[in-house]
């Protein structure tokens, strides 16, 4: 009976958490199946293409963390609406573009509005969401959007691009943002202000800290920045070392910071730690395959966006299929053991889409692999997103929730400039194409190392002190 109350506002708040990370995920893929008509129509070389998805997935994976402390201290309906209403304009602003320069600025905007609702709807489900199977639920809920959010996006974006506009795919947003704000106020209690002062600093520091690295590894594969020299020219060495300065200074400033946005503390727990590192591999590896798929489809196979989008339908399927289940999965197999799994499901499918060729079918070569990749998907985005938020206390949600996100995000980032480059210079876009999935390969193996190092033990020594606690207990 105390619960009673809390019980009839879990639903319509988990729907509005759900429904404003589809928002934001569908955001980051929509875009991919009008690449094509994007460079055409704005003359943009395929290093400032990339530009156009790492502008937003930079800027929101560098603000998270600040995202995330401002919902802790302002009150998270509060900051979680003023986000809404920042991206819903930045998204106008993206439709309206009329240049490349200012639709990257454009994207840049949103991925700041897009720092702030991230981590303050997630902070929401751990702060309204008791831990055991109602989180379990929750969680699973969260991470299926994850990956079937992208696949939608591919179909939705492919849609508009060919019957509309890829414009239309940003503006949808405005009404969408709109109504997400008024059903906010109208549901989410608001959360009392609390004392206590941005840690400024750390956001300047992680945001062009990752930026510099992002355009030092991009530039590696830019003929006009980097010439013959490749990775020694000075525009890739340089911003790598100011890169990793900045990143140094910011651990020494969190370690010093009377209010940290990333609290050291926070990877204490190997098993934290060990899902944002394969958090970040297997974020980027996904990006990096709707990236080159995208293209592969539509400039080697000769689809058309919607036809591309289409061509995801094994992977979309599949994916909402077992995302269903992962909840009941979890509860009887573990959350280390379903993500291991899931990992080597998409480690799978992607080592199958590197043997594509401009000859292999797409039937056998892109959508029986895709099948694979999305029984992983379906399996991974639940678990990882569970030992992200593992054991954190309740002073902790946001700034745990804003490095989950940051992980994430910032994985695309690095994912997409890592692949272009690997795949830069290889000849046709095929063996570019091919060259990214075999890096994608590789990140996934790390991934799941990291998996089975860090995380599978912990789980493991504590199922097996469960019985005695048990035994102790009677």
């Amino acid at each position: 009976m105390p619960h009673a109350p809390h019980r009839p506002t879990t639903r319509p708040l988990l729907a509005i958490i759900l429904v404003s990370y589809f928002m934001i995920i569908l955001d980051n893929s929509i875009i991919f199946t009008g690449l094509p008509q994007i460079q055409a129509a704005m003359g943009l070389t395929d290093t400032d293409l990339s530009w156009v998805q790492n502008a937003y997935t930079l800027v929101f994976g560098g603000l998270l963390l600040l995202g995330a402390r401002a919902g802790d201290l302002l009150g998270r309906r509060r900051v979680f609406v003023a986000g809404l209403a920042l991206f819903g304009v930045a998204s106008a602003l993206v439709g309206l573009a009329p240049a490349g320069w200012c639709l990257i600025a454009a994207r840049a905007v949103q991925g700041v509005g897009a720092a702030v609702v991230a981590p303050t709807a997630l902070s929401l489900l751990t702060a309204h969401f008791e831990p055991g199977p109602e989180r379990t639920r929750a969680v699973a809920a969260y991470g299926a959007v994850a990956g079937i959010g992208a696949s939608v996006g591919l179909v939705v974006g492919g849609a508009l691009a060919q019957w509309v506009s890829w414009r239309a795919g940003f503006l949808i947003n405005v009404p969408i943002g709109a109504a997400l704000a008024w059903a906010a106020v109208r549901t989410i209690p608001a959360s009392a202000s609390a004392r206590g002062r941005f840690d400024t600093a750390g956001a300047v520091l992680s945001t062009l800290g990752v930026g510099s690295l992002v355009f030092g590894i991009v530039a590696s594969g830019d003929p006009d920045l980097a010439g013959d020299a490749g990775w020694a020219a000075p525009a890739v060495v340089v911003p790598l070392m100011v890169g990793g300065v900045l990143l140094a200074a910011l651990v020494l400033n969190e370690a010093r910071a009377a209010q940290p946005i990333m609290p050291l503390r926070l990877f204490a727990s190997r098993e934290r730690t060990g899902a944002y590192v394969a958090r970040m591999l297997f974020a980027g590896t996904m990006i990096g395959f709707f990236y080159f798929t995208t293209q592969f489809l539509q400039g080697v196979y000769g689809f058309t966006p919607l036809e591309a989008g289409v061509a995801f339908f094994p992977m979309t399927v599949v994916n909402f299929a077992v995302a269903v289940f992962v909840a009941r999965l979890t509860r009887r197999f573990g959350n280390a053991a379903l993500l291991a799994v899931g990992l080597a499901f998409t480690l799978a499918g992607i080592a199958w889409l590197a043997q594509v060729t401009p000859s292999t079918p797409y039937a056998t070569a892109v959508a029986l692999p895709m099948v694979l990749v999305g029984i992983g998907q379906g399996l991974a985005f639940g678990p990882l997103t569970a030992a992200g938020i593992a054991g954190l206390h309740a002073a902790d949600a946001g700034a745990g929730s804003g490095l989950v996100n940051t992980a994430h995000q910032l994985g695309s980032s690095l994912g997409v400039a890592v692949l272009v480059t690997a795949g830069a210079g290889t000849g046709t876009l095929a063996r570019e194409v091919a060259t990214a999935y075999a890096g994608g390969t590789a990140m996934l193996a790390a991934a799941l190392a990291v998996v089975l190092l860090l995380i599978a033990p912990r789980e493991l020594a504590a199922r097996r002190a469960a019985p005695a606690r048990k035994e102790a207990h009677v």
